[in-house]
C-alpha cells in the first residue's frame, strides 16, 4: 500500500507544529503504521477509523495524528489537572485553528500517557462548535488509561454538512463494529458533538454505543446564540471580535481562569502577575479566534448548530444507546439542566449528572474527572454486558481522598474505636486481625440507615491497604421506573468504591477473584428497623452465603458495631408511617420503583418496603467496630455441602455476630470518652491529630 494510497496519511511537511511536536511513537492498538516520511502508511483494523470519509480538499492532504505514550489511568495518581492546563488547551486551540491545512474532517489519537488497559474499549470524541477536538485535552491522561481514544478534527474552514457528519462518524462506528463486534463503543459527545452522537446512535440502533452527552445542543432553538444569528447578518466588520468575546464569557473561562489564580493564595505580587499572564494567554486566544473565525465561519458553525439540533431532536425516538448526560448548572450558553430532563425522559437506559457550579465547557473545568464519573456512574465496561468483577477499576488516591473527606464529619463526630480480634483470640484496638488474603466475607450488623458503612470501608483501606467490596441492594443501581426515588448520582461514591448488586452471581465472582467482601444479611429489613429493634438481627432462616464461601475456602469474619443510639433517636418509623394514608402510599410509590428482594422468604425480613425513617439527632456519642475472629471453611469444602452443616456454620456466624454486639454494648458503657464532650476536651489538650482512648480491652 502506498502513501497515496491511504486516506489517513499525511507528508511530514503538511503535519502542523503542534500534531508534529506530539508524534511520539506512531503506533496504537489495531493500528500498525510504518513510520517512513509519512505517518499511517500502513493500516489494519483501524483503516476506516483513521481515514476522512470525506472528498479530499484541493491544497492539503488529511492528517491523522497517533500520539501513544500510554499509562494504565486506573492504578496510578496522575497529577491534578490546573490552570497552566488549560492555558495550554488555548494555546494548542489557536494553533490547531491557525494552522489547520484546510482538508477535511479527520480523526486523530492524542494520547499523552502510557500503555492501556488490556481490552480497552474505543472512544470517540466529537467535538463542540471549535471543531478543534481538543476538547479533552485535561482528561487525556486518565482516559488514556482505559480507553483507545479517538479525536474528530473538523478543520475551521471546512464546509461539510451535519448529515455528512453523522456518515463519517456511523462508517467509523459501523467499521470498529465489524472488527470487535463485542466489545463498546464510546461516543462522548460535547456541544455540537452531543447532536452527533445521539444522531449516530439513532441511525445504528444494533450496535452496542454508550452515550456520554457533556451539555448536548439538542435544546440550541433556545439559546442566546440562536437569537444572534439575525445580527450577524448585519454585523459591522469593524466588530469582529464581538462573538468570539461572547462566547468567551459565556463558557465562564476567564472568571474561572482568574479564581483559580486567587484560591492559590499566592502573595499579592505574584497572583497580579498569574492574572496578567492569564489575561495575556486569553487575548492571545481570542486574537487568534478573530483571525481564523470571520463572520462567514462563525454563521456557518450556527447554522451547523441549528440543523445538528433538528437532525437529532427528529430522531430521538430511535436512540436506543446506554446514555449519560452531564449537565452545568451555570451553563450561559444553553438551558443545559433543563434539556437535560427532557432527553432522559425521552432516552431508554439514560442517566443525568448534574454539576451545579459548572459552565458551558465542561470537559474543560479544573477538578471534573470524567474516568472517575464513568467509573462512579457504573458505565464502564469492555463487553456486551457489564462485569461488576473484571470490569470494575479500583480508585485512585485522588478519588480515595475525596470519599475520605466525605465522611471527615462523621468520624469526627463519632471518633469510631476499631477492635479485631489475632489468630490466638487477642483483642486488639487495631485492625490487625483482619486477614490479609482474600477471599474474605466480612458479615456482621446493619445499623440504621447504614450510618456505619462510611467509617468501615474507609478505615480497612486506609490502616491496611485492603478494598472491601460491598453487596449492596440493587436500588442503588438500578430504578425500575423514574419517579420519587432519589437519584442514582447519590450512590456514586459507593459504585466507586467496588459496591456491586448482591446477587449470586455477584458475589460467586467477588469471591472466586478473592476479594474482601461485606455482607449484611439483614439487609433493608435490618437497616430500617423499628423502634425498639437497636442491635437485632433480621437474618433470613436459609444459610445463603455459607456454602459458597466454603466452595472457595474464603475466612468468615463476624463483626459487630453499636452507637447508633447515641447519634440519634428514632421517632417516626414504618408502622408509625403506614398509619398515614398519603406516606402510605408513598412508601409503596418507592418501593414498586426499585428491585425487590427475597421475595421467597417468609416473615420480617421478607418486608423490603423502602421508606425513610425521621430520626431525631442527638449530641454524638461513639462508634465502636468490633472484628471477631476469622472462620476458617477451607478444607471443608465437603462438609460444607451438606445443607445441615452449612446451616450449623450459619447459625455460629450468626451467635459470633451478636456476640459481637453484646460485649460492643457492655464496654461503651466504661468509655470515658463516649460522649463528644469528653473527646472535644481530650484533643483541646493532646492535639487534634491524637487518638481519643478509650476502655480498657
Amino acid at each position: 500500500m502506498t502513501t497515496s494510497t491511504v486516506a489517513g496519511s499525511v507528508s511530514a511537511a503538511n503535519i502542523s507544529p503542534f500534531l508534529r511536536r506530539q508524534m511520539l511513537r506512531p503506533t496504537t492498538r489495531r493500528l500498525n503504521p510504518i513510520w517512513k516520511i509519512s505517518l499511517s502508511a500502513s493500516l489494519t483494523s483501524r483503516q476506516s477509523v483513521v481515514s476522512t470519509e470525506h472528498q479530499p480538499s484541493t491544497n492539503a492532504s488529511p492528517v491523522n495524528g497517533s500520539f501513544v505514550k500510554h499509562c494504565d489511568g486506573s492504578k496510578e495518581d496522575l497529577p491534578e489537572k490546573d490552570q497552566s492546563s488549560l492555558k495550554e488547551y488555548f494555546k494548542q486551540s489557536r494553533d490547531f485553528i491557525i494552522q489547520s491545512d484546510g482538508g477535511p474532517p479527520r480523526w486523530f489519537s492524542p494520547l499523552e500517557c502510557g500503555s492501556r488497559l488490556n481490552n480497552s474499549p474505543l472512544l470517540l470524541y466529537l467535538p463542540g462548535i471549535d471543531g478543534t477536538g481538543l476538547g479533552l485535552t485535561l482528561q487525556h491522561q486518565r482516559l488514556g488509561g482505559i480507553f483507545d481514544i479517538w479525536c474528530l478534527n473538523i478543520p475551521v474552514m471546512d464546509r461539510t454538512p451535519f448529515s455528512e457528519l453523522v456518515k463519517l462518524v456511523e462508517r467509523t462506528v459501523r467499521s470498529e463494529h465489524f472488527n470487535s463486534p463485542k466489545r463498546p463503543i464510546y461516543l462522548v459527545g460535547d456541544s455540537l458533538g452531543g447532536c452527533l452522537a445521539l444522531a449516530v446512535a439513532a441511525c445504528n440502533p444494533d450496535i452496542d454505543l454508550i452515550l456520554i452527552l457533556a451539555n448536548p445542543a439538542t435544546c440550541f432553538a433556545k439559546s442566546q446564540l440562536y437569537t444572534l444569528m439575525p445580527l450577524l447578518h448585519i454585523m459591522p466588520q469593524q466588530l469582529p471580535l464581538g462573538l468570539p468575546f461572547l462566547l468567551s464569557l459565556m463558557t465562564d473561562i476567564p472568571s474561572r481562569m482568574a479564581m483559580a489564580t486567587v484560591e492559590k493564595g499566592l502573595p499579592l505580587q505574584q497572583t497580579v502577575g498569574e492574572l496578567s499572564q492569564s489575561v495575556a494567554v486569553l487575548s492571545s486566544y481570542i486574537s487568534g479566534l478573530v483571525d481564523a473565525l470571520p463572520v462567514e465561519t462563525l454563521l456557518w458553525k450556527l447554522k451547523m448548530l441549528e440543523s445538528a439540533s433538528a437532525y437529532a431532536n427528529s430522531r430521538l425516538h430511535a436512540v436506543k444507546a446506554q446514555s449519560l448526560i452531564l449537565t452545568s448548572g451555570k451553563d450561559q450558553l444553553l438551558p443545559s439542566q433543563e434539556e437535560g430532563e427532557r432527553l432522559r425522559s425521552m432516552l431508554p437506559k439514560c442517566e443525568i449528572r448534574t454539576f451545579n457550579d459548572s459552565a458551558h465547557s465542561l470537559l474543560l473545568e479544573d477538578g471534573l474527572d470524567l474516568v472517575t464519573i464513568i467509573k462512579g456512574a457504573s458505565y464502564y465496561r469492555r463487553g456486551r454486558h457489564l462485569d461488576y468483577v473484571s470490569d470494575y477499576l479500583p480508585p485512585i488516591p485522588s478519588e480515595v481522598k475525596k470519599v475520605v473527606e466525605s465522611y471527615s464529619w462523621l468520624n469526627v463526630a463519632t471518633s469510631p474505636v476499631m477492635l479485631s480480634t489475632l489468630e490466638n483470640g487477642e483483642i486488639v484496638r487495631s485492625l490487625q486481625g483482619i486477614p490479609s488474603e482474600g477471599p474474605v466475607v466480612f458479615v456482621g450488623y446493619h445499623m440504621m440507615l447504614g450510618f456505619e458503612l462510611g467509617p468501615l470501608v474507609t478505615s480497612i483501606l486506609i490502616e491496611r491497604n485492603i478494598l472491601v467490596r460491598g453487596v449492596a441492594h440493587p436500588m442503588m443501581f438500578k430504578k425500575l421506573v423514574e419517579g420519587k426515588m432519589p437519584s442514582l448520582s447519590n450512590f456514586d461514591s459507593y459504585r466507586l468504591m467496588g459496591a456491586v448488586p448482591v446477587s449470586a452471581t455477584n458475589f460467586f465472582r467477588l469471591i472466586s477473584s478473592k476479594s474482601h467482601v461485606l455482607l449484611y444479611p439483614g439487609g433493608v429489613r435490618e437497616a430500617l428497623h423499628r423502634k425498639g429493634e437497636e442491635y437485632k438481627l433480621f437474618w433470613p432462616e436459609q444459610s445463603e452465603f455459607v456454602r459458597m464461601a466454603a466452595r472457595f475456602g474464603a475466612k468468615i469474619v463476624p463483626f459487630g458495631v453499636v452507637g447508633e443510639d447515641d447519634v440519634g433517636e428514632l421517632v417516626f418509623d414504618y408502622d408509625d408511617q403506614m398509619k398515614i394514608p398519603f406516606i402510605k402510599d408513598f412508601i409503596n410509590d418507592l418501593t414498586k420503583e426499585s428491585v425487590k428482594l427475597r421475595l421467597d422468604s417468609k416473615g420480617e425480613v421478607a418486608n423490603q418496603d423502602v421508606h425513610l425513617p425521621i430520626v431525631l439527632p442527638k449530641l454524638p456519642g461513639r462508634f465502636y467496630y468490633y472484628f471477631g475472629k476469622p472462620i476458617e471453611t477451607a478444607g471443608r469444602e465437603v462438609e460444607l455441602k451438606r445443607r445441615e452443616k452449612a446451616h450449623e456454620l450459619y447459625l455460629e456466624v450468626k451467635s459470633e455476630v451478636e456476640k459481637c454486639l453484646c460485649y460492643l454494648k457492655e464496654k461503651r458503657e466504661m468509655d470515658p470518652y463516649r460522649s463528644i464532650l469528653a473527646r472535644a476536651a481530650y484533643l483541646a489538650t493532646h492535639g487534634l491529630e491524637s487518638q481519643v482512648p478509650t476502655f480498657e480491652l
